[in-house]
């Protein structure tokens, strides 16, 4: 049986609304733009613990909740993000990454469009701790990762490109850098060469899709979190 759920993209929703999934092991949220997923040295609440707290009231649980981190998306990108409710769930989830079973799909709006309409992108990338930005070449070099992705054009405005991207690999910003070295920086995305922020701080990046076999029961799933790139919050720059 496969379980196809979606939702629409509503960005002054609670969480209860923002859940795309959830059974006894899997918790799917659709991530807003701004929400980090697990905590870092900014010291703000993670999503992460913002779905513990809202599981224990809402369960009424004594004790306290297990969530899993087995992915992230970064700061300023929005869309699905996968948690784990046990401890079982998260050791699968972790090796179905990394062994490229998770198969995820982006949409991304671009300033510049492709030369083709649809390419895989291969690169090897390699990360830069202190600037926290990667950088892409074509050929192989020491401490630089291969990284592999595929682009489809969707549509257009007259100012920006709509782009649907299958990834294959899971670099750090692999997206944002692999775009940027073919010209197509995403908009919002002044790491990676946008001429101008936008408005709410967020990138035009959106996790739109994931499909793979659920880690305990072993029945695929397909879960999107539609997301219009052209609502009235980015028509000021558009």
């Amino acid at each position: 049986m496969i379980i196809f759920v979606t939702m629409s993209y509503l960005a002054d929703n609670p969480i209860a609304r923002r859940i795309l999934y959830e059974d006894n092991h899997l918790l799917v949220v659709n991530k807003l733009p701004g929400e980090i997923v697990q905590g870092d040295k900014t010291g703000d609440t993670p999503l992460s613990e913002i779905l513990k707290i809202y599981i224990k009231d809402r369960d009424l649980k004594p004790g306290n909740v297990f969530i899993g981190v087995p992915h992230r998306l970064d700061r300023p990108v929005s869309g699905i993000c996968i948690f784990a409710k046990t401890s079982k769930a998260l050791e699968r989830l972790n090796r179905m990454f990394r062994e490229g079973e998770v198969r995820k799909t982006y949409l991304a709006l671009v300033s510049k469009r492709p030369p083709a309409d649809s390419a895989l992108l291969r690169h090897y990338i390699w990360r830069n701790k202190k600037q926290n930005k990667s950088y892409a070449r074509e050929t192989p070099a020491e401490g630089a990762r291969e990284a592999k992705l595929r682009y489809r054009y969707v549509e257009s405005t007259h100012k920006y490109h709509l782009l649907e991207i299958e990834l294959f690999t899971g670099r750090h910003h692999q997206i944002r850098c692999q775009l940027a070295a073919i010209g197509s920086p995403i908009k919002g995305d002044l790491k990676y060469g946008a001429h101008r922020s936008n408005p709410d701080c967020s990138i035009s990046l959106h996790a739109y899709r994931v499909a793979f076999d659920h880690p305990v029961r072993k029945e695929p799933l397909v879960i999107t979190a539609p997301w219009d790139p052209f609502d009235a919050r980015l028509k000021d720059s558009q």
